[in-house]
């Protein structure tokens, strides 16, 4: 996979969607774009009157790889989702990027009617990281982890798959109506998000609450070209570098 240009690069927080049917400004939402791999989550405020279930159904979030090509209106990015919070998209995540200035891009939609607005977070660059979690053989679990700047996110994917009947485009409340049964493996899908400060990675948003503000004592050393080890409650073990772009070998 071909990197995405330099300028992509680093943590984008969204400050605006607009869409014919709505303008959101209250969710919060964070892209982490490295070289090749991003991230997103996406965790709306709380809403009076909505159950717990719900509101967790509602979130959103996914990894996976980044393509961006030059075309004729301007840069077209698309984003290869891996692994998906929601059920799969019925149409490809892609959208025409223009770089206002450098820290800001204005994304609309080329397969859906929608504008976003992003701003890029002080120190969030300098540094990327892309790691997938082995198990005690040495394959991939399907977890990951990423580092931009000063910022972390990890994701670890459920271990159920969709039940059959799942059609591209639905959403995973809709899903859940059907089969209220499997809420609690259908929801366990972790995207956490936070800072890396002094040895520690505070999680700041996570699409598990109970992670929400807890800090916890973090490092990351690169064992040779193909794998790294990481250090912290929850997440040590070793893991394969997919992408390591700093010339420090320990975090």
């Amino acid at each position: 996979m071909k990197p995405v240009p330099d300028h992509y690069r680093g943590v984008w927080a969204r400050r605006l969607l607009e869409t014919p049917q709505i303008c959101d400004e209250s969710t919060f939402v964070r892209w982490l774009q490295t070289s090749v791999w991003h991230a997103d989550v996406r965790i709306p405020s709380e809403r009076p009157g909505v159950d717990a279930q719900t509101q967790l159904a509602n979130q959103q979030g996914f990894c996976g790889v980044t393509h961006v090509e030059q075309q004729t209106q301007g840069d077209v990015c698309t984003w290869h989702r891996r692994f998906d919070f929601q059920p799969p998209r019925a149409d490809v995540d892609a959208g025409v990027m223009v770089f206002e200035i450098p820290e800001r891009v204005i994304e609309t939609g080329v397969h859906a009617s929608y504008l976003e607005i992003w701003d890029r977070l002080p120190g969030s660059t300098g540094r990327f990281i892309a790691l997938a979690r082995l198990d005690e053989t040495g394959r991939d679990t399907r977890e990951r982890f990423f580092v931009a700047g000063q910022y972390a996110m990890h994701v670890r994917p459920r271990l159920t798959d969709w039940p059959r009947d799942t059609q591209d485009g639905q959403t995973l409340s809709g899903v859940l109506a059907r089969y209220p049964g499997m809420a609690q493996e259908l929801l366990d899908f972790e995207i956490s998000f936070g800072m890396l400060d002094a040895g520690h990675w505070v999680i700041e948003r996570s699409t598990l609450p109970a992670l929400q503000g807890v800090s916890l004592a973090f490092a990351v050393r690169q064992l040779d070209y193909t794998q790294a080890a990481i250090d912290s409650p929850f997440y040590s073990g070793y893991w394969q570098i997919l992408e390591w772009s700093t010339n420090a070998t320990r975090l």
